[in-house]
């Protein structure tokens, strides 16, 4: 039975055109919680035939059913319901999020809350959708720029935030009046699987959303390589990233990423100094630091370095590390052994180079997939450790003298996704937001979102932005319709 809940496993199956369904050759994935190491669920797992029913499915709903053509208030009533379903069943979800995921209960709570929130704004794009006119092109000319919903979408989701970030693509897609194919990673899909319940509950129409479990290898290969998906939206590491857009060449199809980061939080020596360090702490050991915005580098000016590294690190040691279940716990499991493995070979190969690992460093002596929350000092921005993603309970600590240091430090890696300014001087901190390169710049604050503000990464970090008001714009084309009135002038054909 599953802690917490006394119940049997969960048992998922396949959604393809309305139906829920086995997989064509009856394949089944298990699911065991990385805290308990219990059977939390058991899925059909789809393969190839499965995939290619469900983008047919997408496609026929798209091309003849009436979700394209429906008013954007009529879609906006639906994804209104799907909000309400979702806070209806929002501790079920977090349970199944919790289980799956390892995250403490009181966050998988505030992340299917947050979810929610996306639901209803991305309802309010859905009636606010609109093209463009001109009537400035001359007497005989009115042009129409219209925006049309793009096709089929195949959404693919990370193991992270399994809920929060379907919700980040899903909605926005359905309100532009897309049909999507939707494949949650495959060790935690029990709330995707839900959510395809709430949508069915909502009155989706059939085929306009299915949802998939199964390997990526298989499922989200075709989903990348097929002619009829229309645009890929992922969100997982940058190199797989780069492999789905390599794959997707050949049919040339749209694609949005949102991938890596290896994030600073650049503190200057005049910082509010308790905000700072919480924050230095909360970055990096929420969700346990497998987090895409996760502040893994902590930049110091040099003035306040050491004393900074000491407060970080005895606030470190108050982080409760723990049964996702237990109340107290601020850290819970890491989501799988080999990510675990991963974090342990960042920190080994961090401590060579010549880091010292000023506190934690190891795997936790209990049962289930627990790492003590660790602090390197001693970083040099040539170490590996400095530059590649971790996705773990983490921190690197490094230090600078000057602006110009601060900001050449920051900019330092590949990736471009967020980071942070900590400074009472408001001509340091809007010259540092500025001047970094990343998609989000958080000011004496840090991992704050809002559905209003678009969200997503330059250079390695991604291709585009979800959220804020343009999301819905996203996935739709555009579209000139050019009208010409009146008798056309002849240009070269003889004239009888």
């Amino acid at each position: 039975m599953n802690p917490q809940t006394n119940q049997p496993p969960y048992q998922g199956r396949l959604l393809i055109d309305g139906q829920w369904c086995d997989a064509a050759d009856a394949r089944r994935l298990e699911r065991r919680s990385p805290a308990h190491g219990q059977l939390v669920a058991v899925y059909a797992e789809a393969g190839v035939p499965d995939a290619q029913r469900a983008i047919g499915a997408a496609r026929k709903a798209f091309d003849k059913g009436p979700w394209p053509l429906l008013k954007g208030a009529e879609r906006a009533r639906i994804l209104r319901h799907v909000a309400d379903g979702i806070l209806a069943r929002k501790h079920a979800l977090a349970r199944m999020e919790s289980l799956e995921n390892g995250k403490p209960l009181a966050q998988s709570l505030a992340e299917i809350g947050g979810a929610a929130d996306l639901w209803q704004y991305a309802a309010g794009l859905a009636r606010n959708l609109h093209g463009d006119s001109y009537n400035t092109l001359g007497a005989a000319t009115l042009a129409l720029v219209l925006r049309e919903p793009i096709g089929v979408v195949g959404i693919i989701t990370p193991w992270n935030f399994p809920f929060l970030i379907v919700s980040q693509k899903l909605p926005f897609a359905l309100a532009a009046g897309c049909t999507a194919v939707v494949k949650p990673a495959e060790v935690t899909s029990g709330t995707t699987v839900m959510l395809g319940e709430i949508l069915l509950e909502a009155g989706i129409p059939a085929g306009v959303v299915n949802i998939l479990v199964g390997q990526g290898a298989v499922v989200g290969e075709a989903m990348v390589s097929h002619p009829d998906v229309d645009m890929l939206s992922f969100t997982g590491s940058t190199a797989v990233g780069k492999q789905a857009v390599a794959r997707s060449a050949a049919t040339l199809k749209k694609v949005a990423l949102e991938l890596g980061g290896k994030n600073p939080q650049i503190v200057f020596a005049d910082c509010d100094w308790e905000a700072a360090v919480d924050a230095a702490v909360y970055g990096i050991f929420f969700n346990a630091g497998q987090c895409c915005n996760s502040g893994s580098r902590i930049l110091v000016q040099d003035a306040v370095a050491d004393k900074f590294a000491a407060a970080v690190i005895a606030r470190s040691r108050q982080v409760r590390v723990g049964d996702p279940f237990d109340e107290r716990t601020q850290v819970g499991a890491i989501t799988t052994e080999r990510q675990l493995q991963t974090i342990l070979a960042h920190v080994e190969g961090a401590r060579q180079a010549g880091a010292t690992v000023a506190l934690g460093g190891a795997r936790l002596d209990r049962p289930g997939l627990y790492m003590e929350p660790t602090v390197l000092t001693g970083v040099t921005r040539d170490m590996a450790i400095a530059r590649q993603e971790v996705f773990g309970p983490v921190l690197s600590m490094l230090r600078f003298g000057t602006l110009d240091e601060a900001i050449d430090l920051a900019n330092s890696t590949l990736y471009g996704l967020s980071a942070a300014v900590w400074s009472q001087d408001i001509d340091t901190c809007i010259t540092a937001a500025r001047r970094i390169k990343a998609g989000t710049v958080w000011v004496n604050t840090f991992l704050e979102g809002h559905a209003e503000l678009p969200f997503g990464g330059y250079r390695e970090s991604g291709i585009g932005r979800e959220l804020g008001r343009f999301a819905a714009e996203d996935y739709t084309e555009t579209k000139t319709v050019h009208l010409h009135l009146g008798a056309r002038t002849d240009w070269y054909l003889p004239k009888a």
